[in-house]
Parts: C-alpha cells; sequence; structure tokens
C-alpha cells in the first residue's frame, strides 16, 4: 500500500452481528451472546467496539447503580482479555417507553427528567470502560406533527440536556448524530450542519462534536463526502459510521462501498486528506448483514468493509495529483472524471 498520511483503527457494534430483522419482517437467524460477538472482534480486523448503554447493562433501568458497575466491571474485563477498546456507550432512549414522544424534547417534564437521568448513568458506564465519548442519536427528538411541539423549545431542551451532561462530567466530549428521519418524520437535528450549530450553543462547544453516517446523510439527499469536510472544517468530525443506502429507503446499513463505490471513495479521500484518526479518531462501521444471509456467514459484511475501505485508502494514495491539478487548471472536468473512473476500475489512464 502507499503511504498514507491517516491513522486508521475499526470499530463496530455488536447490533451488527445482527438477527437480519427488518422494518417488515421478522429475525431470520438465531441471536448470539454478547461475550460470544466480542471474540469475532479481533479475527476481522477490528480493535474497537461501539455500545449502547443496555449492550453493557441489559435492562439497566431494573438495576441499581451497584449492579450496573458490577456488571461495567465484567464487560471491561471481556475487553481487555480480548485487546479491545470501547470506542462510546450511548444512551439507547428510544427504546424505552418513557421517551415514545421525545427524550430530552419530551412535553412531559417526568419524561425528560427520566432521559437525563438514564444518561448521565450511561456517562457513568463510559468512564467504567475507560471512554469519555458518547454519541447521543437524537432518535425520537422531532414531531410526527409539526403543530404537535415547538420547534425552538425543542432545540433548546436538547441544549439544556447536553449542557447538563457536560457539567456532570468536564472530561464528557459528547458526538451528536443527526438523522432527517427515522423513527419520527421530521427531525429537529436532521443533519451535519445543525449538529455543529448544536454544539455552539451549549456551555463547552469544545466537548461537542458530532458523527457522520453515510446512510443518514443520503437519507437527507446529501453527499456523506461533504457532510465530513463540513464537520472536519469546523474540527468536529470525531467519529464516522460508514455504510451505504440505495436510495430515499428505509435506513439499509449497506456494506460500505455496496451500492454507490464513487460516494465511498469520495468519503475515504476526504478522511485521508485530513490525515483522520490522528486526534484518536475512529472509523467506525454501521453495516447489517443481507436478511437471507445464511448463519456460518452472516460477519462477511463486517470484514468486506473493512477490506473495501483499505482498498479504497490506497485509491485515494495512489492518486495522480500532478495530472489532477492540471486537469483543474485546464478546466477539463469531463476528462478529470474520466481518469478517476479509470483509476478506480484498474483501467490504464492514457
Amino acid at each position: 500500500m502507499a503511504a498514507i498520511k491517516g491513522k486508521y483503527r475499526f470499530s463496530f457494534g455488536p447490533w451488527n452481528i445482527d438477527e437480519g430483522a427488518d422494518p417488515f419482517g421478522p429475525t431470520v437467524r438465531a441471536p448470539i451472546a454478547l461475550e460470544k460477538k466480542l471474540r469475532l472482534y479481533k479475527g476481522l480486523g477490528y480493535d474497537g467496539v461501539q455500545f449502547h448503554d443496555d449492550d453493557v447493562v441489559p435492562d439497566i433501568d431494573q438495576k441499581s447503580p451497584a449492579q450496573v458497575m458490577k456488571e461495567a466491571a465484567r464487560i471491561k474485563k471481556i475487553l481487555d482479555n480480548e485487546g479491545l477498546k470501547a470506542e462510546f456507550v450511548a444512551p439507547r432512549l428510544w427504546f424505552s417507553p418513557n421517551t415514545i414522544d421525545g427524550a430530552y424534547s419530551n412535553p412531559d417534564p417526568k419524561m425528560r427528567k427520566y432521559a437525563i437521568e438514564r444518561t448521565k448513568v450511561c456517562i457513568d458506564l463510559n468512564n467504567a470502560l475507560n471512554t469519555s465519548w458518547m454519541v447521543v442519536w437524537l432518535a425520537r427528538e422531532g414531531t410526527y406533527v409539526r403543530e404537535s411541539k415547538n420547534a425552538r423549545e425543542q432545540v433548546l431542551q436538547i441544549r439544556d440536556a447536553l449542557n447538563a451532561f457536560l457539567e456532570y462530567d468536564k472530561k464528557l466530549k459528547i458526538l451528536i448524530e443527526p438523522k432527517p428521519n427515522e423513527p419520527v418524520d421530521s427531525a429537529i437535528i436532521p443533519t451535519i450542519g445543525h449538529a455543529v450549530a448544536m454544539a455552539y450553543i451549549t456551555v463547552d462547544p469544545a466537548r461537542v462534536g458530532c458523527l457522520v453516517e453515510s446512510a443518514h446523510s443520503l437519507l437527507a439527499g446529501l453527499d456523506p463526502s461533504d457532510d465530513m469536510a463540513f464537520g472536519l472544517a469546523h474540527n468536529k468530525l470525531w467519529s464516522v459510521h460508514l455504510n451505504d443506502q440505495g436510495g430515499l429507503k428505509f435506513d439499509q446499513d449497506k456494506s460500505f462501498g455496496s451500492f454507490n463505490l464513487r460516494h465511498a471513495f469520495s468519503q475515504v479521500r476526504v478522511l485521508e486528506e485530513y490525515s483522520y484518526g490522528r486526534h484518536g479518531e475512529w472509523v467506525g462501521f454501521d453495516v447489517k448483514a443481507m436478511r437471507t444471509q445464511k448463519q456460518s456467514v452472516a460477519t462477511k459484511h463486517l470484514s468486506s468493509s473493512r477490506a473495501r475501505f483499505l482498498h479504497l485508502l490506497n485509491k485515494v494514495a495512489t492518486l495522480d495529483h500532478k495530472l489532477e491539478a492540471q486537469l483543474r487548471a485546464a478546466r477539463d472536468y469531463e476528462e478529470l472524471d474520466r481518469y478517476i473512473l479509470c483509476h478506480l476500475m484498474g483501467v490504464k489512464y492514457s
């Protein structure tokens, strides 16, 4: 492989070794215990684990603080034994019956308090697993009917919640993960621009950044590489969830590059041109096995996504930058496009 500027280490969440359910049907593969999943990471080429709070501690709402910490210590021991690191722990609030109508922006102040207190427990789990990065996916912060909530108040309620977390732990870094829709019709923080703007109105903007997921950008009709570049311009792109998406459908979490290889190349290029990873950022994958994939080979989506990233990284590193500069100067963008396609396809350019 040609010389690489970035420092790349890879993570995925245990939910990416899944049962094959989609929004329209039942599971098709048997569940696998978390401990068994963690034993697969190194063999697939991964060093980092993305967690939800209830991945670490199932039925977390029914357990005492002492029980939560005891189970967190057990998971930390497994990670240490496997040579793995926790990238982050994220609160999975959207499965709680208390947050059906939103978490931090729920109309009921009791439910907003629940969401904040549950997230503080998640922060404790981050510390127990020796990571200070917490991803916040604002899943149900939005509306099905615009008139049902005051949009300005929702933004301020989310800000107040983020401020509470920043005050709770002075080491904490929050990564906002935006998504335009699903599960709600209209999210209040739908894009990376909204996420970055939200960071700036908190009490400590230096500790609030963002996470770009490829499919979420595509669902908003945007280019993921542009969203990544926007975050990088603000020094706020602290993680990525790479995958792919076949149009404006449900969140498909296809293997990285499997639908649009040019989009995938552009994302890798943006990261490499920035020398991504030098500040400790991870390259995360949020990919699901095809629904009909057999149980025995239902991890190939993870190994192939990582391999495809590395292949495209080599393509980025071996670009003829002098030729690119010449074609840009000549404003011959058609020829530049032809060169890039030849390079990606392995066809000799002449």
